[in-house]
């Protein structure tokens, strides 16, 4: 995995230094005055689904090569199935680049601006004798197509005369035939080692309503015509995909060639693939579907807009991207780093406010009834511009139930009978008994006394205190609900299932919890939806769009261990 750093600004120019091989490539295009030294690229997302992480990493790349070399990129839609698309899709896809950080300004594109067009050029190709209407089904295509090791067969409608391709294509546009029944098909070669190049598709016949041309089209091309040529209207210099297309450049290029239009040049690179991770729309829609997941924005989904509503930053998202670099060998991302990318960024940004989220009831038996203080606590402790807060301390408050041990194990620094903690910003206490329930024998309420002259903490006698744990007032907490976020999967490689299983059996069942009585300080009161925080000792919170004017809902976006960082310490 190559590793190149780059600052989260979009907009910073990080061309001076970088080394990957796309960037290799176009430094030599400018060299040699290869497009008269224009760069331009484009970022063609198809809008049958949701955005994933894995698209960010292809958005980074072209929207930053075209700002490191002054160039432009373009968001063009590849919409050429109307059958799977959807105009809440494209919206989605705008929002969530948008967010990530970049603007394709006034170069907003779809394929379907361009339909008329290919149109024209299918008919050219039919003219010169390098497409023809074919009858076969489409079971009949894939039977005749060969394999890796024997050649395919050709079609009996291959040698129809051009007029007579002519006029059916016509009447295909025309509405003339059934849905499946025709389609048209390039004239390459039947018997090529690449696959790709066996006559393939151009054309089908298909009645199904565009979200942008309606009904004007009963017949659609494939995405396999339609994305080079569209490189090609929009004059794009540097064709940046992913490894998959790789086996079709000799197509796309096929294409370009015999139709004798301005030629992109097609430069592949290794998808991202995540441990813990499904990449793929395809199965990330089927996890929608089926109800495994409240929605594509679901905060344990892949999607950009469920990282967004966990609380994850465009920022992290990209450094993550600078980080990991790009290449030509598919490879797996511990996603360790995307989590240790999104702790640096939080830690840097995010103000600390102290939460309880499984309550334990801590009274506190030498201190006044009724009477209230504020104890100030220091807001980011990595940004001195962040200032302090006033946090209330009474008579009775809520601790972590994880911080406190009757029995407690060897090493236990935290409240237990005898033992002196500190409660954070507020006073030292001691621990002197606890109420347990009869029934169960859990502890309801601990109960300790304080040191007056401890105040914020502070020990004036020299005394030392090994043990600090985080409370909140009990009679001005807010109560609020928190989603405790796992991993969706059980498996680092979510595919690792037997024979004839289905990925889902790696499915994580306790990939959600959901704890409705927690309390956070007062000073959340109001927080909107999408505000970020670390809640102190337990990780980094984001408020939910579920969250209502009475009641709020966080979502735990990361903790606060950082395996990464600990792998790269033993490293």
């Amino acid at each position: 995995m190559s590793v190149q750093p780059s600052p989260s600004d979009p907009s910073a120019d990080n061309n001076a230094g970088s080394t990957d091989f796309v960037r290799t490539i176009v430094n030599e295009d400018n060299r040699t005055g290869k497009h008269a030294g224009r760069v331009h690229t484009r970022f063609p997302p198809e809008p049958n689904g949701y955005l994933h992480i894995g698209h960010a990493k292809s958005i980074c790349l072209n929207f930053g090569i075209a700002r490191d070399y002054g160039g432009l990129c373009n968001l063009r839609f590849d919409d050429t199935n109307p059958s799977k698309e959807d105009v809440e899709y494209v919206d989605s896809i705008m929002e969530d680049v948008r967010w990530l950080g970049f603007d394709w300004g006034d170069r907003l594109y779809y394929a379907s601006n361009y339909f008329q067009q290919i149109y024209e050029w299918a008919v050219q190709l039919i003219k010169a004798g390098k497409a023809y209407v074919c009858d076969l089904t489409a079971d009949q295509v894939r039977q005749t197509r060969g394999t890796l090791t024997e050649p395919g067969a050709n079609s009996p409608y291959r040698d129809r005369s051009i007029q007579e391709n002519l006029d059916l294509f016509e009447r295909m546009k025309a509405g003339e035939f059934p849905d499946g029944s025709r389609t048209l098909r390039a004239k390459i070669d039947m018997s090529s080692p690449n696959l790709n190049l066996r006559d393939p598709v151009m054309y089908r016949i298909l009645r199904a309503t565009h979200h942008r041309t309606g009904d004007q089209w009963c017949i659609y091309p494939t995405y396999d015509f339609t994305h080079g040529q569209c490189d090609s209207i929009e004059r794009i210099t540097h064709s940046i995909c992913t490894l998959e297309f790789e086996n079709h450049r000799p197509l796309y290029d096929w294409y370009i060639r015999e139709l004798g239009i301005f030629a992109p040049q097609q430069i592949e690179f290794a998808r991202l693939n995540l441990t813990y991770t499904v990449m793929s729309k395809r199965f990330l829609l089927q996890l929608v579907k089926d109800g495994l997941v409240s929605g594509w924005d679901d905060p344990r989904m892949p999607t950009l807009c469920g990282v967004r509503r966990r609380g994850y930053t465009p920022e992290a998202l990209r450094d993550f991207c600078a980080l990991i670099g790009v290449s030509k060998v598919d490879s797996t991302v511990d996603i360790a780093l995307l989590e240790h990318c999104l702790r640096t960024d939080l830690n840097r940004r995010t103000n600390r406010v102290m939460g309880v989220l499984r309550p334990l009831k801590l009274i506190v038996d030498n201190y006044p009834e009724g009477q209230v203080e504020r104890m100030e606590a220091i807001n980011n402790p990595e940004d001195p511009q962040a200032g302090t807060r006033m946090v209330p301390f009474s008579r009775e408050l809520y601790i972590e139930q994880d911080d406190f041990r009757e029995v407690p194990p060897k090493k236990y620094f935290r409240m237990t009978p005898g033992q002196e903690v500190r409660l954070r910003y507020a006073y030292l206490v001691r621990c002197t008994h606890v109420v347990n329930d009869p029934a169960t024998g859990e502890p309801l309420e601990v109960h300790c006394t304080y040191d007056p002259a401890t105040r914020g903490g502070n020990t004036p006698d020299g005394r030392k205190v090994k043990g600090t744990i985080h409370w909140v007032s009990a009679s001005e907490a807010l109560p609020v609900e928190v989603r405790l976020y796992d991993y969706l999967f059980t498996k680092p490689n979510p595919y690792d299932v037997p024979e004839g299983v289905d990925f889902r059996a790696n499915m994580n069942p306790n990939s959600l919890e959901r704890l409705t009585r927690c309390f956070v300080e007062p000073s959340l009161k109001g927080a909107a939806p999408g505000s970020r925080f670390q809640f102190e000792r337990l990780g980094y919170f984001c408020v939910d769009p579920d969250s209502t004017p009475n009641r709020l809902v966080f979502n735990r976006t990361v903790s606060l261990v950082d395996t990464w960082a600990k792998i790269q310490k033993k490293g």
